[in-house]
């Protein structure tokens, strides 16, 4: 059973999925209201980040032979969120995973439409991670300062199309098991030649450059994000899958190469986003300008 363990901050409640990646300091201090999705080695199933956490869950993928399975959270636990929210919000944005990466955004759907009386607003992020993370806390933060229903929604879809996400992965096995492969599905055959450099292009995973190494596709992406936000002040994050120290390094890096907001954020990919990207994933999110976010920073 959801439990809705903080209060709404303004009139619109602000729910999203686990797949945003956000720290849990960061979901209290928003009011953020988070649906995990699910993750089962053989017959153990798990909620994303409820019940496993990264670390406990790499080292299961370590030591099984059997790829886990994921799954989205069903419509009727999005209608018991929904249905908890309701009595204190005036309106609900559900603000989820790309449709091109997930069935998350069909249960949402599903949900609203068997619940016709409650203005609820689902949203395609178009992405996931932390990407998401940013879109879902510009609009908690809208909320928060009691925006109206439009304006918070004018915000998470502002938003969409600022935010960029790219990832360097040390194998695309992961990815074609799980069938979330997209357009990178051409480079198959030559993984053992080339580390590309991966993002989500209009919510679908998609190659961006294919350099031959990890620690040159790594330097790249900087550079890329380096020719696209130029001298503009930048939010930022670091992304990883079992590489703490990778991306310790790749944090300093981008503290002090770019003008950014805040210091930037470590988050480690959450178990459904690690099961399809497999350990070792090292990459970062950003999007440029924009006022510091309360609580932002900090590392999870």
């Amino acid at each position: 059973m959801l439990q809705v363990r903080r209060a709404i901050m303004g009139r619109i409640a602000i729910v999203t999925d686990s797949s945003a990646n956000l720290p849990a300091e960061l979901i209290e201090k928003h009011g953020i209201h988070v649906v995990p999705l699910k993750i089962a080695f053989g017959e153990r199933v798990f909620r994303d980040g409820v019940d496993i956490t990264p670390e406990e869950f790499y080292r299961m993928l370590r030591e099984t032979d059997d790829p886990p399975v994921t799954s989205q959270p069903s419509p009727g636990e999005f209608e018991e969120l929904y249905a908890c929210l309701a009595p204190e919000a005036e309106a609900i944005v559900s603000i989820h995973i790309s449709g091109g990466l997930s069935g998350t955004i069909s249960s949402a759907l599903a949900a609203r439409e068997a619940m016709p009386t409650l203005p609820i607003h689902v949203v395609d992020s178009r992405t996931t991670s932390i990407a998401l993370g940013f879109i879902v806390l510009e609009a908690a933060q809208v909320a928060a300062a009691g925006g109206t229903l439009d304006e918070v929604l004018a915000k998470a879809r502002e938003m969409i199309p600022k935010v960029t996400i790219y990832g360097v992965l040390d194998t695309l096995e992961y990815l074609r098991r799980g069938g979330r492969i997209g357009r990178a599905a051409s480079l198959l055959g030559s993984m053992l030649r080339i580390k590309p450099i991966f993002y989500l292009n209009d919510g679908v995973v998609d190659a961006l450059e294919k350099p031959r190494t990890k620690a040159r596709a790594v330097r790249r992406m900087v550079e890329i994000m380096a020719e696209r936000v130029g001298a503009e002040p930048v939010r930022v994050a670091v992304l990883h899958a079992d590489v703490p120290d990778e991306a310790e390094r790749l944090r300093e890096e981008v503290a002090s190469r770019f003008r950014c907001l805040e210091e930037p954020l470590v988050v480690e990919l959450t178990p459904v986003l690690g099961a399809h990207a497999g350990p070792g994933v090292l990459g970062l999110a950003y999007y440029a300008k924009g006022q510091k976010l309360a609580g932002f920073g900090q590392r999870a």
